[in-house]
């Protein structure tokens, strides 16, 4: 295995401006890396490795001219693949999209780009995104780099566990309810959602659009704060962008320091139903915070109790609108009756019927049924009313405390299968991560150590909107002290490299 894959995107950035190594290096040491390891842990839908090999030659060709060159120039990246790229095939993990050619790439890609970083592939996930394991892709389960037999987190688990086996430094995600971040908890790896607006959603395949958000996928606090800053930014093709200058993340990172900080303990966010080893490994890493000069206080959310609830009626409502676009007469999967007459109506039918998986149609009955007539006011006008109730929640909480924290989810990765057949329990894997995006608050996750099973932990920071640069600065920190702790990064320390450890 080439030292290549291994080395975080700061650092191959480093070496690529020095022109110790080319892009092309690179690239290929990754592209190697996934045929090496990723029949087993299927982080990727598709690679791309003519296209990302020509990237990388024009980066080279570039560097070599002396012309002056994007920080991330060279650094390869893989995308989730609800992340729209022209002329490479994007399905969303579904059926129903099996085939699809976009014509156009999403802005986040086009930044990509135009930063000159080549795109290895599409990463595997949750059917549109819906779920909290990757098993609900209709191309088969992403594997855990950490245990072969457990979910890497959904639904961006082909992101994360593409970055954990080293066959990617960075990858793209999105998060509607913490599909970054939780993933991030249980492969070991650094997940952030960024405040809502600040990476535009343009080219994004639409789950909940008031929830959605892109963002980065990487190894490190660092990584994820460079990437972040490739990414973000107005977009005037998203309605939604926010008009605003990007701050410089990565120098919130260099000059961390907590001393004085006011870092908040969300009572709601933790206690009965959090495994044992997840709260032992956060109360550890509040410790160090201490230690480093904070100041711990803890606060009180109580609408939190009620989030969960109040977005599977928010998500699955967005969700039936946003989906009924898929229905076999424009573009994707179309499928036509076999017997009787071939009406819009019955090919709509049949091509949903044979396209969406089990909890797509699952979510999209909820979400119909939310919004028809006699029901709306009782559920999805109750269910924004609590909406506002956590905004209310966290703007009165951030006026006790700087950033807001909590373990990223209650348990370690749970085996295949396990909660498979019980919707509920899957769940509640969100239920720390779902109020930032009901608030469209930032959230970062990073690995907080390993709890008794061996298996990574998650430790959640949130920030006020806007404030994205203190959420990197508290976990600049943080990762700073937990690995002086470790002896290093806790993947190389703990040797997780595509299931063999």
């Amino acid at each position: 295995m080439s030292t290549l894959v291994g080395t975080t995107a700061a650092e191959l950035a480093r070496l690529l401006a020095a022109r110790e190594v080319s892009s092309v290096e690179v690239t290929r040491a990754h592209l190697d890396r996934i045929a090496e390891v990723d029949g087993e842990i299927h982080a990727h839908l598709r690679t791309a490795a003519a296209e990302a090999l020509a990237a990388a030659e024009r980066v080279d060709a570039a560097r070599s001219r002396g012309e002056g060159l994007p920080l991330l120039a060279g650094v390869p990246i893989s995308v989730k693949d609800n992340v729209v790229t022209r002329g490479l095939e994007t399905t969303a993990g579904s059926r129903i999209l099996e085939g699809w050619i976009p014509p156009y790439d999403a802005t986040v890609v086009t930044r990509l780009r135009a930063a000159g970083m080549p795109i290895l592939g599409k990463t595997n996930l949750d059917e549109f995104a819906m779920g909290s394991s990757t098993e609900h892709s209709a191309f088969g389960p992403t594997r855990n780099p950490w245990d072969t037999g457990r979910i890497p987190g959904g639904s961006g688990g082909g992101s994360a566990a593409a970055v954990a086996s080293l066959q990617a430094p960075l990858a793209i995600g999105s998060d509607t309810g913490g599909s970054i971040r939780q993933p991030g908890a249980v492969t070991g790896t650094v997940g952030v959602k960024p405040t809502y607006g600040g990476v535009s959603r343009y080219g994004l395949i639409a789950l909940a659009s008031s929830l959605d958000q892109i963002g980065p996928v990487a190894r490190t606090v660092e990584d994820a704060a460079l990437l972040h800053e490739v990414l973000a930014g107005h977009d005037p093709l998203d309605s939604t962008s926010l008009d605003a200058p990007v701050p410089s993340f990565s120098a919130a990172v260099r000059d961390a320091d907590v001393a004085g900080m006011r870092i908040g303990v969300v009572r709601e966010l933790g206690g009965e139903g959090y495994q044992e080893g997840v709260r032992a490994s956060f109360e550890t890493a509040l410790g160090l915070l201490a230690d480093a000069g904070a100041e711990i206080v803890e606060v009180s959310c109580p609408s939190f109790d009620y989030a969960l609830a109040a977005y599977y009626l928010i998500l699955p409502a967005e969700a039936s609108s946003n989906l009924a676009r898929f229905d076999g007469m424009r573009f994707g999967l179309r499928i036509e009756p076999s017997d009787g007459p071939v009406t819009a109506e019955r090919v709509m039918a049949a091509t949903r019927g044979a396209g969406f998986g089990d909890e797509v149609k699952r979510r999209i009955i909820l979400g119909t049924h939310a919004l028809s007539a006699g029901y709306f006011d009782a559920y999805y006008g109750s269910a924004q009313k609590v909406r506002t109730l956590i905004q209310r929640d966290f703007a009165a909480a951030f006026e006790r405390a700087d950033v807001l924290v909590s373990p990223t989810a209650p348990t370690t990765a749970f085996r295949f299968g396990e909660k498979l057949d019980d919707p509920l329990a899957m769940y509640l894997n969100d239920i720390a991560t779902i109020p930032a995006n009901l608030a469209g608050t930032p959230g970062m996750s990073l690995p907080s150590g390993v709890s008794e099973d061996g298996l990574p932990v998650g430790f959640q920071v949130l920030a006020p909107a806007h404030e994205d640069e203190r959420m990197y600065r508290v976990s600049g920190v943080l990762e700073r002290l937990l690995e002086e702790r470790w002896g290093g990064r806790l993947l190389d320390v703990h040797g997780v490299n595509g299931g063999a450890r």
